[in-house]
């Protein structure tokens, strides 16, 4: 029998807890992992090392993975400079609370404390990025500190991160007889009855109701629906919880926030009570100063955003299900009618301007391309969105239905996620049979029986970014459509800047043809100038089998604007346009009121 190591160990404790991909790139201190890797592999282990060009993708992969099937995701750095690369992908997964470990190799444990070649402390550098953050010093401590790595993923859920020296990888494992415990389904969070009480007692006295709900309404929407029957009340929702709770539901009124439209900030603030449901909405602005209702499984985010005159601690569909019976039906739907009108209304009037008569305006708008692409992607489409103007797109245009997800860097907010993001999607699949898989946006654990298009929706700053990766989606042949927004320029910085009361400076890129890049690595592609072309040019892309890209050349200067325009922000905008034409801008300033004049809320 062969010698047994400890990251042998390692490995088999991963596969042990359902992990099936190892995201990351070769390299010294990690040798004996992916050495451990591939004979795993050899002897029929359902596992793979998945070769990134950069290792901040590989932990963006990670994430994407673990949040599409609910399995952890491991990523892999080599000692310094490999595994500090980590960190932004690692704070993307801890942020979105998704089982992700990271394995960061380091020097020789002998040399620690000594400004070795590429010493650096991993051990501390991930400690804010993580649930649980250890250096593996020797073989007997290995077993347990592996398995506690693991299970702290699971149970934050979060990243956890084990600091493996590469010549303690090597020793001979020490042999426990313990095995790693695979998590069970997620505990039930029931609300005290008291809460309930109050909570009941709350939506009783208000004359008008309203719901905002987040992500963690998931595996509740029908609890959530039937509230919002019972109250006659409209259903915002917040970008994650997007995905959820807007799919067939005759009460939405949409979301609120930058990248907000519809009706939801008008049902926020005319509302006697707003009821908070699954949603730590960082945006406190977008939150109007009336009584509220706070319903979350986790403490520690009540009241933090908001003022909080009824907490309840469970879970959404619990709650729900013991305050319903404590409601009277509400025949009184005049609140709920006049949102919904409004709604309509937003939908059809600024939203919905760019999506008509603009088949012949060049450049393209982006708001009509991201129109099409949602009326040419499969229903069961997986989305992954740039940050930035890519993410508004979404939003506002990408239609949720039962199997659509849509994911993206939407608490961290980093640039450069939705091709990486993509290849974790993309291999999720071959990782997504565990019991109540949600690979929907309900977790039905269903899968289609052939693979699942993934679309990414990459800007072109976030492309350039992590362009490698190309290579990554070419070398595993995914079936990945990429589809870049490309207007040359950072046009979500160009909006803060004007918005903040200066003119925007250094936000604009050099031309680059993207097509022809993804075409010199093999990939089939096609550059988009002209509207007429944006649907062929995707149905081309989306009947290919493997990766594609479709290169959309759209207008720099089409902004977002939410759903409520603050004084300041008109100051702010107007100063600005006031700078860029006494700086000699004046045709950018006319550029750009032509570009957008639909678009203005009234």
């Amino acid at each position: 029998m062969s010698r047994r190591t400890v990251a042998d160990q390692l490995v088999a404790q991963i596969i042990a807890a359902g992990a099936r991909h190892v995201y990351g790139i070769v390299g010294d201190s990690l040798n004996p992992v992916v050495d451990a890797v591939r004979r795993a592999a050899d002897d029929g282990a359902d596992i793979a090392w998945v070769h990134v060009r950069h290792e901040e993708a590989g932990a963006f992969a990670a994430a994407a993975e673990a949040q599409l099937t609910g399995r952890l995701a491991v990523c892999a750095g080599s000692c310094g400079p490999g595994n500090l690369h980590l960190i932004n992908g690692l704070y993307d997964a801890h942020r979105s609370r998704v089982p992700v470990l990271a394995i960061a190799s380091h020097i020789p444990s002998t040399q620690v404390g000594t400004q070795y070649f590429q010493e650096t402390h991993p051990d501390r550098l991930f400690l804010e990025c993580s649930a649980y953050s250890e250096m593996i010093t020797s073989a007997a401590q290995a077993p347990r500190v592996i398995r506690s790595a693991i299970h702290h993923a699971y149970g934050a859920p979060g990243v956890a991160v084990l600091t493996l020296p590469g010549d303690v990888a090597e020793l001979e494992a020490a042999d426990d007889g313990i095995d790693v415990l695979t998590p069970p389904p997620s505990p039930r969070v029931v609300p005290s009855q008291e809460s309930v009480q109050a909570l009941a007692a709350a939506i009783e006295a208000a004359e008008k109701v309203t719901i905002f709900a987040g992500a963690g309404v998931r595996g509740a929407r029908d609890d959530v629906l039937a509230l919002a029957e019972r109250l006659a009340a409209p259903v915002g929702h917040s970008l994650r919880g997007k995905e959820v709770i807007q799919y067939d539901n005759p009460f939405d009124v949409g979301m609120t926030g930058l990248l907000g439209y519809g009706a939801c900030a008008a049902a926020l603030e005319g509302a006697g009570l707003v009821l908070l449901l699954g949603t730590d909405f960082p945006y406190d602005t977008f939150l109007p100063d009336v009584p509220t209702a706070q319903v979350d499984i986790e403490p520690t985010r009540l009241g933090r955003r908001t003022r909080n005159d009824v907490a309840v601690v469970g879970d959404v569909g619990e709650t729900i299900r013991a305050v319903l019976p404590l409601l009277e039906p509400r025949t009184d739907r005049s609140f709920l009618d006049s949102m919904l009108a409004r709604q309509e209304k937003a939908m059809s009037g600024a939203v919905g301007a760019y999506t008509r008569d603009v088949e012949d305006l060049r450049p393209i708008h982006p708001e009509y391309a991201a129109a099409v692409l949602d009326e040419e992607a499969p229903d069961d489409a997986v989305f992954t969105v740039d940050t930035g103007m890519g993410n508004v797109w979404a939003a506002r245009y990408v239609t949720p239905t039962a199997r659509r997800r849509v994911i993206g860097s939407f608490l961290h907010g980093s640039m450069a996620n939705a091709l990486p993001h993509a290849i974790g999607a993309a291999l999720s699949q071959a990782a997504s049979t565990s019991p109540g898989d949600p690979a929907g946006p309900h977790g039905s654990g269903d899968e289609p029986a052939r693979p699942r298009t993934v679309v990414a929706i990459a800007g072109d700053g976030g492309l350039s970014m992590l362009l490698g990766e190309l290579i990554t989606l070419r070398a595993l042949d995914l079936p990945v459509k990429v589809v870049v927004f490309d207007n040359a320029s950072l046009a979500m910085v160009r909006l803060e800047m004007l918005v903040a009361g200066v003119p925007s400076y250094a936000t604009d890129s050099p031309p680059v043809d993207y097509a022809a890049v993804a075409a010199a690595l093999g990939i089939p592609s096609v550059r988009v100038e002209d509207p007429r072309e944006i649907r062929s040019a995707l149905r081309t892309a989306f009947s290919h089998d493997g990766p594609a890209l479709v290169d959309l050349v759209t207008d720099p200067r089409a902004l977002s604007l939410p759903p409520k325009i603050t004084r300041s922000q008109v100051s702010g905008f107007t100063r600005a346009m006031a700078k860029q034409v006494i700086g000699g801008g004046v045709a950018d300033v006319v550029a750009m009121a032509r570009s957008n004049l639909r678009n203005v809320p009234r």
